[in-house]
């Protein structure tokens, strides 16, 4: 956008960052240290599931984060659980990061991600930031391969209490016999 003035473009920056400032009283104290973030992503999660958005279950360790965070007030999601998951760890539409089925180009849950849409591990650990991954994928590659530092990864996400594949940092791990008191959800957690 072009400025007939540009004491005008000058103003408007000089604004936000007395903005950004004023609004951030510990700046001093933050400077050297990232903030903490969490990306919870839960299939069949409604936007009111929870006690910090008004749900009727009680969720007391995600309220509490909540409470003391910033948390999504909107944020669109697809119908399926790995567009919705291409898109949050790459910050593009999943059709621009061929996550969605299109007709005629291998897309979809086995698509390849174009070059140019990096997952967020990628921008945040050359900031400091550590980045870890637990539960499903459904993106190409592998999550240590593309910028976490950790990860279980469970790709059998069909069988919840005797998985084949599912893997620790990228190295597969042994199928899980039945009745063996494995439960997905709970393997999902204890590793988050």
């Amino acid at each position: 956008m072009k400025y007939k003035n540009p004491l005008h473009a000058i103003g408007r920056t000089a604004a936000l960052v007395i903005a950004v400032v004023l609004g951030s009283p510990n700046l001093a104290v933050q400077a050297d240290r990232p903030p903490n973030f969490v990306l919870i992503m839960a299939d069949d999660l409604g936007f009111s599931d929870l006690g910090c958005y008004g749900g009727e279950i009680a969720t007391p360790n995600l309220d509490r984060l909540a409470q003391n965070g910033l948390r999504f007030a909107q944020f669109y999601n697809t119908g399926r659980c790995w567009p919705t998951r291409g898109a949050l760890l790459t910050g593009y539409y999943a059709q621009a990061i061929r996550r969605d089925q299109v007709p005629g180009i291998r897309s979809g849950g086995r698509g390849k991600r174009p070059d140019w849409a990096p997952l967020l591990p990628r921008w945040l650990r050359p900031a400091g930031y550590r980045c870890y991954h637990s539960g499903k994928w459904h993106i190409d590659g592998m999550p240590c391969a593309e910028g976490f530092d950790r990860s279980y990864y469970l790709r059998d996400q069909h069988r919840f209490f005797s998985p084949r594949v599912h893997s620790l940092d990228d190295r597969k791990l042994p199928p899980v016999a039945p009745d063996s008191g494995f439960y997905a959800t709970t393997a999902i957690a204890d590793r988050a």
